[in-house]
């Protein structure tokens, strides 16, 4: 006689549709269902049917719906990093067995400060899934760049952009977060009159957004460290030489977020990371492309 099935077994927990997924982080990264909408070729109505469903299976309120834009909820925001974990995982899954096999060469350009970042681990993740494939890197500025992809020597490049590019329709955007000021904890530099940066070279958008706003604001500064490199700048906030502005996610102890009010600072706004493709690319750059993005966030 066959054993009766315990009555305690839980009930399998519903799935979450990738679809779905792609739909609420899209909402999430726009604040906007029309936009989202139009991006993921449905009506704004099917959207927001699929986020309903989305809340109804998951018992929470992703969004707070307010008059020019949507933004998260602490729930939502929770949601978003599973989102984002879950779809770069079902890529990674389907790129395994569909991704065809490619050889050549792909001459890809990154700003000097991105690629020190997570590029490294990136490329070489792409070197196992293509060891046919020969990368050649080049590191420069990114208005360097930008000549060398229309010059044809580049196949794609990673830019650096700030609120002040939003016009430049150039490139996708792949990554963006808060740029803030930075200083050494503790330090004497914020207080210092005039007030002492560290920047890098013209044409980074980190010192054209702290540049921007301290000029808006009539405050006075002298550039006190300049490297093309976000280590030297780092060098100098670490010496308490200046302050800078800085992505939020490289504000790293013993250096601390500096707050606007008690300095009188001006805002900075948004940073950006785009990827600009060049027209005469092949499909292993194409491949590489599609990796860049979904690492650094665009899905």
């Amino acid at each position: 006689m066959d054993s009766p099935l315990p009555t305690d077994v839980p009930a399998a927990l519903p799935l979450l549709e990738s679809d779905v997924l792609r739909t609420f982080v899209g909402i999430a990264e726009s604040g906007s269902f029309t936009r989202t909408a139009a991006q993921v070729f449905r009506t704004t109505a099917a959207v927001s049917q699929q986020i309903k469903r989305l809340e109804e299976t998951l018992g929470r309120t992703l969004f707070l719906r307010e008059s020019r834009r949507v933004r998260l909820t602490p729930d939502g925001e929770i949601l978003l990093g599973y989102a984002r974990r879950l779809l770069k995982l079902n890529e990674e899954a389907v790129a395994h067995f569909r991704v065809p096999d490619l050889a050549g060469t792909v001459r890809f350009g990154t700003p000097f400060d991105i690629g020190v970042g997570s590029l490294p681990d990136l490329l070489s993740q792409f070197a196992l899934s293509h060891p046919a494939v020969q990368v050649d890197v080049s590191v420069g500025r990114s208005c360097e760049l930008i000549e060398r992809v229309d010059a044809g020597e580049l196949d794609l490049t990673l830019l650096n952009t700030g609120d002040a590019d939003a016009d430049d329709a150039r490139g996708e955007v792949i990554c963006s977060e808060s740029l803030v000021w930075a200083g050494r904890e503790g330090g004497l530099a914020v207080k210092r009159e005039p007030l002492p940066l560290a920047l890098a070279n013209t044409g980074c958008a980190w010192r054209r957004a702290a540049l921007d706003g301290l000029d808006r604001q009539g405050r006075r500064y002298r550039i006190a460290y300049s490297s093309e490199q976000c280590a030297g700048q780092e060098a100098a906030l670490l010496a308490d030489l200046a302050i800078a502005a800085f992505p939020a996610s490289l504000v790293k102890p013993p250096l601390r977020r500096l707050s606007l009010q008690e300095h009188d600072l001006p805002p900075l706004g948004d940073y950006h990371i785009k990827l600009l493709r060049g027209s005469n690319r092949g499909a292993a750059a194409e491949a590489l492309a599609a990796q860049v993005a979904v690492a650094y966030g665009k899905r």
